[in-house]
């Protein structure tokens, strides 16, 4: 999916349904490390699987746990406490959440045991300070080289060295709660002959994050006992061993941009959040209580949220959100919706995430229309007057996309650049969100590719369709499969035929198209459309006027969120004139037959090829000729020869013209 660098959301309407979200990154990476660390096999069920969560398993695994896939769910072997190599180069792409708490155990690891490892990341990971930590690490005893610049990753471990216990261990917690998270996991590895103290020098920031540490911790048998904020100790002789299972929690910074989503456009039906509620261990849960204040209609239950636009426009309000720093970025997207300027402060901690989130809300949001002012830890929004189309630049940062995509419903079409990075933490985002969401189907983009017969538009179609993540309309097919459904319900018996009857059926056809399928009802009927009796079926019900009717608007309904690809001989011009892109296809009739005959040849059926060409000019010539919609090129259509190119030649020139086609700001027709 996403072909293009960028990924075109339509102006958006409305949101109801269900959404099932993913596991919790900040859980599912605490637990696979403690399950790594864990004497016995843990089994963690409902993992997310991201690009976080991939790093940390191959890390595990080059450490020498052994991690194999029962079903839905990950068996984990882990090191008990011991390692399994003395070396290794652990590459942790931009997962502070695994480069943190690795390079603390590792040290401890090391020091204790003896060994070598390095820890690097991407060019980005590589500007996340982590010199509070180090300095901490360096106290306790452990040897950490910088490989790079001093307080930076990339870094290594190595040992033995001698560990002091006896005094504690100091670390800010100003910076980010994840350096505490790390020592909190390592230090149990080195407590076997004393308890061990951590005392955070300022305000911890980010608490929820420790508390879900915390709750983990005492999962895998160390209670570690704590004064206030300020002081933590780990209990002498403490050792990890597995609970047996795991489940891991829906994300609930994830659930932040589907709570924002209803607060904003779940207008009638709710839209209902599943895999996280009341009784969730993650600190941002308490975005519902933000969300609340803003004006949202939210009911929580154990495992799952409900919630409907209530206040409209949102309310304004000022927030300390330092209890909910990753998802106090989805306030400053709702804070747009809102009646007037919305500021959050405290949240400092912006600054070292994936990218400067504070500049870069900033910048994104006043390309929307946005008025902005920022300071070192707060940033106040003030709604658009007027919104702006934009295109928002994502940074690498999976939040900055998914927070994007909800400036959609301010009237404008809004492109997010490199829509692949929510593969850090929610793969699927875009996807789950287009199935809850709606737009007036003017507003939704279609390509058009229409041709001749056996000029390629279905092999295009398809894969320019998967290649975008758009739906996909195969009008060829669609007396076919009327003209089954009909002969499986006996409506081709009478004479003459019960066109209402037909028809009705038609209009509400329960179809789906893949690349080479086509499914009914989820039924694969493919190979039954092939039939000579459903060829000679279709030709009666082409024929009839109601059926024609009833499958123009059926193939309307076809135009949903994100976009369409439709092809036929006909979509350009009657289907669907206001396409915003349409492509026809000029291959010859010579070019075509021998293109068939290939097909026919390796499938082991005898072809002539004259007769195939002959056979295919007369189609041209009737479908040129016909009385209703002819068959022949819109005036705007671009006219693609495909004879001499590859399909992926074709798909490549096709996805040109459509990148081109978008210019941000540039009028959208309807069709």
């Amino acid at each position: 999916m996403y072909a293009l660098p960028f990924l075109e959301v339509p102006p958006l309407a409305s949101a109801a349904g269900t959404v099932r979200l993913p596991g919790s990154k900040s859980i599912s990476n605490r637990v696979l490390l403690l399950a790594g660390l864990s004497e016995g096999e843990t089994v963690v069920r409902d993992l997310l699987d991201s690009d976080d969560t991939r790093v940390m398993l191959d890390a595990l695994r080059a450490l020498g746990c052994t991690i194999e896939t029962d079903g839905e769910a990950l068996r984990v072997r882990g090191l008990g406490g011991t390692l399994a190599t003395r070396s290794a180069a652990l590459f942790l792409g931009n997962a502070g959440t695994a480069m943190r708490p690795l390079t603390a155990a590792l040290a401890v690891l090391a020091a204790r045991q003896g060994g070598r490892f390095e820890l690097s990341g991407v060019a980005r990971m590589h500007e996340r300070p982590i010199g509070d930590l180090v300095d901490a690490l360096r106290t306790l005893g452990c040897a950490v080289d910088d490989l790079g610049q001093s307080g930076y990753p990339p870094l290594a471990v190595r040992g033995p060295a001698p560990l002091d216990t006896q005094r504690p261990i100091r670390v800010r917690g100003d910076v980010s709660s994840q350096f505490l998270t790390a020592l909190l996991l390592a230090l149990p590895l080195a407590a076997d002959q004393g308890p061990i103290t951590i005392e955070v020098e300022g305000e911890l920031i980010s608490r929820p994050y420790v508390e879900i540490t915390l709750s983990l911790l005492a999962r895998f048998g160390i209670d570690v006992t704590r004064e206030g904020w300020r002081r933590f100790a780990i209990p002498a002789g403490s050792r990890y061993r597995s609970p047996g299972t795991v489940h891991v929690e829906g994300d609930a910074s994830s659930a932040s941009y589907f709570v924002a989503l209803g607060a904003i456009a779940a207008t009638g039906a709710p839209l209902r959040i599943e895999g996280v509620g009341h009784d969730s261990i993650q600190g941002d849960i308490r975005f519902v209580e933000a969300a609340r204040a803003m004006g949202a209609d939210i009911r929580t239950g154990a495992n799952a949220i409900e919630v409907r636009r209530g206040a409209w426009p949102l309310r304004a309000l000022t927030l300390d959100a330092n209890h909910i720093p990753d998802a106090a970025k989805t306030l400053a997207v709702m804070a747009l919706y809102a009646d007037g300027p919305t500021t959050l402060t405290q949240i400092a901690s912006w600054r070292v995430k994936e990218t400067d989130r504070i500049a870069a809300m900033a910048s994104e949001l006043r390309k929307l229309g946005a008025a902005i002012d920022e300071g070192p830890d707060w940033l106040r929004i003030a709604p658009p007057s007027s919104w702006r189309s934009a295109s928002i630049r994502t940074y690498d940062d999976h939040r900055m996309a998914m927070c994007g995509s909800l400036a959609a419903f301010g009237g404008v079409p809004v492109r997010i650049e490199d829509p692949k990075c929510v593969a850090k933490t929610f793969p699927d985002y875009f996807e789950t969100l287009f199935s809850v969401v709606r737009a007036r189907p003017e507003d939704v983009p279609v390509i058009a590719i229409d041709g001749p017969t056996a000029s390629g538009k279905g092999t295009l179609a398809a894969e320019v369709a998967a290649r975008l993540g758009y739906g996909l309309l195969d009008s060829g097919s669609l007396y076919r499969v009327t003209a089954l459904v009909a002969l499986r319900q006996g409506l081709l018996e009478h004479d003459p035929l019960d066109a209402a009857a037909i028809a009705a059926r038609a209009a509400t056809l329960p179809l789906a198209f893949e690349p080479g399928r086509v499914l009914l009802a989820g039924e694969d009927v493919t190979d039954a459309l092939r039939a000579e009796t459903v060829g000679l079926a279709a030709s009666q019900v082409s024929a009839l006027p109601a059926v024609r009717r009833a499958l123009h608007e059926l193939q309307l309904s076809f135009r949903r969120v994100p976009g369409l690809v439709a092809d036929g001989r006909d979509m350009g011009t009657v289907v669907f004139p206001g396409a915003q892109l349409k492509v026809f296809l000029t291959a010859s009739a010579a070019q075509r037959a021998e293109r068939r005959h290939k097909q026919l040849i390796s499938k082991g059926i005898s072809a002539n090829i004259a007769s195939l060409r002959a056979d295919l000019e007369a189609r041209d010539l009737r479908d040129s000729t016909r009385a209703v919609a002819p068959l022949r090129p819109a005036e705007d259509a671009h006219l693609l020869d495909n004879s001499s190119l590859t399909i992926e030649q074709s798909v490549d020139r096709v996805l040109a013209w459509w990148s081109e086609h978008w210019s941000v700001g540039a009028p959208r027709p309807g069709g």
